[in-house]
């Protein structure tokens, strides 16, 4: 089955080019003037699909083809963009950049050929002109003669500075300079991790995307931009797929999923994915003091900030305790980052303090100044748990700024993952038969076996409880 699905993609030169500034600016311009925008983020990122979302009302999806199959990556972006009359698809550090250096694997590059989409490459034109030409030139030969269709000049001192590198790049390139961007202070998007998630919920960034709509319309040709988003060729549902019809009967196990300012890192297809194999999600805020509810039949803890509230989650007592009652009872639980850092003993924030966390894991976590892990990882089950065989392999991501040294009283630590990324393989995380938690952030499209498995885990729970 073929659709017409109008798209582009939105590339940068490199890391702070502006492109999510642009994608930003694009979407809430379009939203403006009434079309339903569906926004994509490229590579494992959380934040930028969470500003995509709050701009356009539809839940933003990412787009990844070292965590997921090409045709998974084609089948996410289809479910994504049915009923939009637009995607904004956002790339991910400098159009070429992936996890291969003498290839396009998993970068924005191959993204936009895998989905036959036209790009518009942001360019960072301050303090140039005819090198800009020579910038996109470069781009375009080892993109091929077709793929980069218009261009976006960003941080241009003026209207004149603008038309020197407009005239440039359209003699040198022969494609489209479609607008500009000035230096404009009040374009500066956020800090975008630790007040993101609360600034959102409060309203506090729409005038930052009014602004930048604004800004959009007056400089860039959005109605040429729609035009080559409608002349993207059709493109052909996969074969195989992850979402197929299924019949799902019997026990409906619910899974209580944690979502609020402090765990909020999920992608979409984790919980669709549930749900599809058939449990229910339901949501509770363990900040807000809400416990599991009570008909819960399994827990999921993704990743976010605890430990910017980790006096709150610490005063909220009750939840702790019964989070760690149940789960020492045999609720399975599956937790991701902030939420394995949550089920720990304590934290330790970066000015020393330290805060009681729920206890389910014997170890304790302190915050470092500096990056501790980053980067993709395949993950591979050391003993048999609520989500992996022993020896069964999952992909995902890791990002975190904490380190977590267990207690060094017991023996062995159970760890519930070997993960290899660019820099070796290590240890990671803890796992008991129906507890699994760790660092890093699994997509369960990577394989939907461990979504099957603990899935089936939660619905053995409630069975028992019931006899």
């Amino acid at each position: 089955m073929s659709e017409r699905r109008p798209r582009f993609v939105v590339a940068g030169i490199g890391s702070g080019a502006g492109k999510t500034t642009v994608t930003i600016g694009l979407m809430a311009a379009l939203q403006q003037r009434g079309l339903r925008v569906q926004g994509f983020k490229c590579g494992p990122d959380y934040i930028d699909p969470t500003y995509h979302t709050a701009v356009s009302g539809r839940q933003s999806r990412n787009l990844d083809t070292w965590m997921l199959s090409h045709n998974t990556m084609k089948e996410i972006f289809l479910r994504g963009s049915a009923n939009a009359d637009v995607s904004v698809i956002e790339g991910v550090m400098g159009m070429f950049d992936g996890n291969d250096p003498l290839s396009d694997a998993g970068s924005t590059a191959e993204i936009a050929e895998l989905l036959d989409c036209p790009v518009l490459l942001v360019v960072n034109a301050q303090s140039m002109a005819r090198t800009a030409a020579a910038i996109v030139l470069g781009f375009q030969q080892l993109a091929g003669p077709r793929r980069i269709a218009g261009v976006i000049a960003n941080k241009c001192g003026s209207d004149a500075h603008y038309k020197l590198v407009k005239a440039a790049i359209e003699q040198v390139c022969s494609i489209p300079v479609l607008g500009w961007l000035c230096r404009d202070d009040g374009l500066q998007v956020p800090e975008r991790h630790l007040g993101l998630v609360p600034a959102i919920e409060r309203g506090e960034l729409a005038p930052l995307f009014r602004h930048a709509a604004n800004v959009i319309e007056k400089g860039i040709d959005l109605d040429a931009i729609l035009a080559l988003a409608g002349e993207a060729p059709v493109l052909d549902w996969p074969e195989q797929r992850l979402f197929a019809d299924m019949a799902v009967s019997g026990t409906r196990p619910i899974i209580a999923v944690a979502k609020d300012a402090a765990f909020n890192f999920y992608y979409p297809e984790n919980l669709e994915l549930l749900e599809h194999l058939g449990a229910r999600v339901r949501l509770f805020s363990p900040l807000a003091g809400e416990a599991v509810p009570d008909n819960a039949a399994g827990v999921y803890i993704g990743g976010g900030f605890p430990e910017e509230f980790a006096s709150r989650l610490s005063e909220n007592r009750h939840v702790r305790e019964d989070i760690k009652t149940r789960a020492e009872a045999g609720l399975p639980v599956f937790a991701e980052c902030g939420g394995y850092m949550y089920l720990t003993r304590s934290i330790t924030d970066r000015s020393g303090e330290k805060h009681e966390m729920v206890g389910l894991i014997p170890a304790e976590v302190r915050m470092e100044s500096t990056l501790a892990a980053l980067g993709y990882r395949e993950v591979k089950g050391l003993r048999d748990s609520a989500l992996l065989a022993e020896g069964e392999t999952i992909r995902g991501h890791e990002f975190h700024y904490s380190t977590i040294a267990v207690n060094p009283d017991q023996d062995e630590c159970p760890y519930a993952y070997e993960t290899k990324g660019l820099r070796g393989a290590g240890k990671d995380g803890y796992a008991l038969p129906t507890l699994t938690a760790g660092y890093t952030h699994v997509h369960f499209a990577s394989n939907v076996e461990a979504a099957k498995r603990f899935v089936r885990h939660c619905t053995a729970y409630q069975e028992k409880r019931r006899q």
